[in-house]
């Protein structure tokens, strides 16, 4: 369920103006300080920037515009823009509203009911079409030479053996990784946030905690996890659902455990 569902229109836009100044709030009752001088961000030419705009407000009225724009983007088709701005406009301007409170909770109600249906019938197709996709990719895979399958359906890869131990669920290890899906698109990789990751092997996806058990320190395997063996039907958006997920594994160690807390000391007679 995408973020947007969980707002309104009018939310949406007020999110984003507060964004720009929710600053100016948490400054109210005190003192005013010196502004510091802006300095454009790296590359940017702040003065070709400026010869866009006839004033400073013109070019910050871009600025949130074109938040509200890309906010409202997911429902462009659900709504008349020619009504949108209007009452934007009349609204900023402290026209009376057509509306009762209740009314527009009413309309509000009405939207999201919409959006939500909407969204539930395209998760739906996704998941259908992820399901089919997913179980003719693991078919076909099987046959390739040097593919192993567990009796769990997770297959794996061994791309290089490593000559260390081998972990057991209740262990703490350390991975590089690489996620795709079917169709090579990244999801996530230990790269993009700064180096391996470290985490309890028995909290992670149940593909996750089977294939990295096979895995001796050092080796690097190649793990093809079925639907149901990584996040199923509630999949984060950036994966799907149904989603058949492929991951290039490194495992670089098993963490000791952590100490136990020292007992405290019993007081001497």
């Amino acid at each position: 369920m995408t973020q947007f569902l969980r707002k309104t229109l009018i939310a949406t836009a007020v999110a984003g103006a507060m964004t720009f100044g929710g600053s100016a709030f948490a400054q109210q009752g005190k003192p005013a300080a010196a502004a510091a001088p802006a300095a454009a961000a790296p590359g940017v030419n702040k003065a070709a920037i400026d010869a866009k705009f006839k004033t400073e407000k013109e070019k910050f009225g871009y600025l949130v515009g074109t938040q509200i724009g890309q906010n409202l983007s997911q429902v462009k088709d659900e709504v008349d823009v020619n009504t949108l701005i209007a009452t934007l406009q009349s609204t900023l301007k402290g026209a009376k509203p057509m509306l009762t409170e209740a009314e527009l909770l009413s309309v509000r109600q009405e939207f999201m009911t919409k959006l939500q249906a909407r969204q539930t019938a395209k998760m739906a197709e996704d998941a259908k079409k992820n399901q089919t996709e997913g179980d003719a990719f693991l078919a076909k895979n099987k046959t390739r030479a040097g593919i192993k399958e567990t009796a769990s359906g997770l297959q794996y890869e061994v791309i290089k053996q490593g000559s260390g131990p081998k972990p057991k669920a209740t262990d703490t290890v350390k991975v590089e990784y690489l996620g795709t899906k079917v169709d090579g698109t990244k999801f996530d990789a230990s790269a993009d946030h700064g180096g391996p990751a470290t985490f309890p092997l028995n909290g992670v996806i149940p593909g996750w905690t089977e294939g990295v058990q096979l895995m001796n320190v050092g080796a690097e395997y190649k793990l093809y996890v079925p639907a149901k063996l990584a996040y199923g039907e509630n999949a984060p958006p950036q994966i799907g659902p149904n989603a058949v997920l492929i991951f290039d594994v490194t495992l670089v160690s098993i963490e000791p455990p952590a100490a136990a807390p020292a007992a405290a000391e019993k007081p001497t007679k």
